[in-house]
C-alpha cells in the first residue's frame, strides 16, 4: 500500500543539498564521513522493511475490518479507505518541508516514529476493545472501537509521512557522491529499498493478515505494533553509524522568492540573450548544487534574473527577493513543468487504490478456499506484489537490455516512457459519486453490501475507461516535457 509513494516521496530529495553534519558535531567537510562500508545502510534497510510489515499490516486489511468488526458499508468502507490512504499520500510532502526547513532528516525520522509509534498502540487498542463484551459492535456499529480505530489511523498518517518523506534521503545521506564505488552503492541501495518495501508488504499480505482473520485482529495489529517498535529501537540504537545533515531549507523558499522577483519585475524588459541573467559568480558543485541551462519556456519568469541597475552591490544581489539566479528560475519551470504529469497520476492512484478496497470487498463475496484451506481477500493482493517482483527482474534482465540496444543510447527507456508504458483524494470521490448516483430510485446500485446483488463490473469498467483517457492525456504531456539541462562546471 505504501510502495507507490514511498519511493516518489523520498528520492527526488535524496539528490538535494544539504549542509553536512557528522554526528552531533556540526564538522562540514565531506571528508569527516565514516567510510562507506558503515552498517548505516543496512540499519535503514532493516528499518524499511519494518516499517513496510507494520504499515501494510494496518491498511492491507483495513477494509476487511472496517466491514467484518465494525459493521460499516461497504461504499462507506471503501471511501474511509480511501481518504487515509489519501491522507497518507500527502502528509510526506509536509513532511518534507519540514526536514528541509527545521529539524533535518534524522530529527524527522525519530520525532516521527514516536507518532507513529503512538497510532499503531491505538489502532491495537481499538481491535482489542471491539472484540471485548463491553464494546460488542454487534447490531450496529461500536462507537468507542470506531473513534479510537481512527484517531490511531490518522496517527499513523502523520508519523509515516514523516518517515517516508525522510528515510530514503536519509539512506542517501550515507553515501558520498564524489566517490565513484559510493555513487554505484547507492544505486543499488535504493533498489534494495525498494525490495524491502515490497517484502514487507508480501510478510503483511500473508502471515499478518491471515493471523487477523484467523486468530485475532488485536493479535494481528499488536504484530505491526511490534514490528514497529522494533524498528524503533533499531533506528535509534544504530543512531552512531549514522551520517547526518544539516537543514538547508525550504525549496519552497527559492519557488516563492522567484514568484516575487518576477511579479516586481513585471514591467521589466527581459534580455533576448540569456547570457546577460544572473547566475551566481560562485561555483555551486562546491555545494553539491548544479546549475542548470536556461530554457524558453515560461518567459515571464526570467524577470526575477533580468539584473537592474539597484539589484547588485559589489557582485552580489541585495535581496534575494529582488533578483534570483537561473538555477532558481528553472527550477521552478521543472516544477511547473511536472504539475500536469503529477495530476495525471491522481488517475493511476485512483486505480491502484482499488487493490485495498474493491479488489478486497470483491474477494470477500468470492469462494476463496483451495481445498480446506482458505485464502484471506486481503492476500489476493499478494499476487499483484509477486507480480510487481516478477515484472522488475523481466524489465532488469530482458526489456531494459533490448531498449539499450534498440535506441542506442546506453540507457534505454527514459522515465516518462517506463511511466507511460506502466500506465492520489480522487478514488474516495469516484467511489462515492458512483455509490450515490447508482443507488437511486431504491436499487441496490454498484457498490451494494452485498456485492452478488451490485454490479462491481460496471465500476471497474468506468475506471478502465477513465484510465484510458488519462493514458492518452499523459502522452500529450508527456511528449512535450523539457528535461532539465545541467551545466558542466568543467
Amino acid at each position: 500500500m505504501e510502495r507507490e509513494d514511498a519511493l516518489e516521496s523520498g528520492e527526488g530529495r535524496a539528490l538535494l543539498p544539504l549542509n553536512v553534519e557528522n554526528e552531533s558535531s556540526h564538522h562540514g567537510p565531506r571528508s569527516h564521513y565514516k567510510p562507506s562500508y558503515s552498517k548505516a545502510p543496512a540499519i535503514i534497510l532493516g528499518f524499511e522493511y519494518l516499517d513496510s510489515v507494520a504499515f501494510n499490516g494496518v491498511g492491507a486489511n483495513l477494509i476487511v475490518y472496517l466491514h467484518t468488526v465494525l459493521h460499516g458499508n461497504n461504499a462507506a468502507n471503501a471511501a474511509n479507505v480511501g481518504t487515509w490512504s489519501g491522507t497518507c499520500f500527502l502528509t510526506p510532502l509536509f513532511g518534507a518541508v519540514v526536514a528541509d526547513t527545521y529539524w533535518g532528516n534524522h530529527k524527522t525520522i525519530l520525532y516521527s516514529l514516536v507518532v507513529y509509534l503512538l497510532g499503531m498502540i491505538t489502532i491495537t487498542s481499538s481491535a482489542f476493545s471491539a472484540s471485548s463484551k463491553l464494546y460488542q459492535c454487534e447490531g450496529g456499529s461500536c462507537q468507542t472501537a470506531s473513534s479510537l480505530l481512527f484517531c490511531g489511523l490518522y496517527l499513523v498518517a502523520i508519523g509515516s509521512g514523516g518517515v517516508k518523506a525522510a528515510l530514503l534521503p536519509f539512506g542517501a545521506e550515507q553515501f558520498d557522491d564524489e566517490n565513484p564505488l559510493e555513487r554505484e552503492k547507492k544505486g543499488a541501495f535504493f533498489g534494495w529499498f525498494y525490495l524491502c518495501i515490497t517484502l514487507g508488504a508480501l510478510t503483511s499480505g500473508i502471515f499478518i493478515v491471515w493471523i487477523q482473520e484467523n486468530i485475532d485482529w488485536g493479535l494481528g495489529y499488536g504484530i505491526a505494533t511490534f514490528c514497529m517498535a522494533s524498528a524503533l529501537a533499531a533506528f535509534v540504537l544504530g543512531t552512531p553509524s549514522f551520517r547526518r545533515r544539516l537543514p538547508s531549507g525550504s525549496p519552497l523558499q527559492s519557488i516563492l522568492q522567484v514568484l516575487v522577483a518576477s511579479y516586481k519585475k513585471r514591467n521589466a524588459e527581459t534580455p533576448r540573450d540569456s547570457s546577460l541573467l544572473y547566475e551566481a559568480d560562485k561555483n555551486l558543485s562546491d555545494l553539491g548544487q548544479q546549475r542548470l541551462a536556461h530554457t524558453n519556456e515560461f518567459r515571464f519568469l526570467d524577470k526575477a534574473a533580468t539584473i537592474s541597475a539597484l539589484d547588485l552591490k559589489d557582485g552580489s544581489p541585495q535581496s534575494s527577493w529582488s533578483l534570483c539566479t537561473v538555477t532558481q528560475v528553472e527550477e521552478l519551470k521543472m516544477f511547473l513543468r511536472l504539475i500536469p504529469i503529477w495530476a495525471n497520476s491522481i488517475v493511476y492512484a485512483a486505480v491502484f487504490a482499488q487493490m485495498f478496497t474493491t479488489f478486497i470487498q470483491q474477494g470477500s463475496a468470492m469462494n476463496t478456499k483451495i481445498g480446506s484451506f482458505s485464502i484471506p481477500p486481503a492476500s489476493l493482493c499478494s499476487f499483484e506484489i509477486i507480480s510487481v517482483m516478477g515484472w522488475v527482474f523481466v524489465y532488469n534482465n530482458i526489456i531494459s537490455p533490448a531498449a539499450k540496444r534498440y535506441f542506442g543510447n546506453g540507457v534505454g527507456f527514459s522515465q516518462l516512457q517506463r511511466m507511460g508504458i506502466g500506465r492520489n483524494y480522487l478514488n474516495s470521490f469516484i467511489i462515492t459519486v458512483i455509490a450515490d448516483v447508482t443507488s437511486r430510485g431504491g436499487v441496490p446500485g454498484w457498490i451494494p453490501d452485498d456485492l452478488n446483488k451490485g454490479h462491481l463490473d460496471y465500476y471497474f469498467l468506468v475506471l478502465a475507461g477513465i484510465s484510458t483517457v488519462n493514458f492518452f492525456v499523459y502522452l500529450a504531456f508527456a511528449g512535450n516535457y523539457t528535461l532539465k539541462k545541467v551545466i558542466s562546471e568543467s
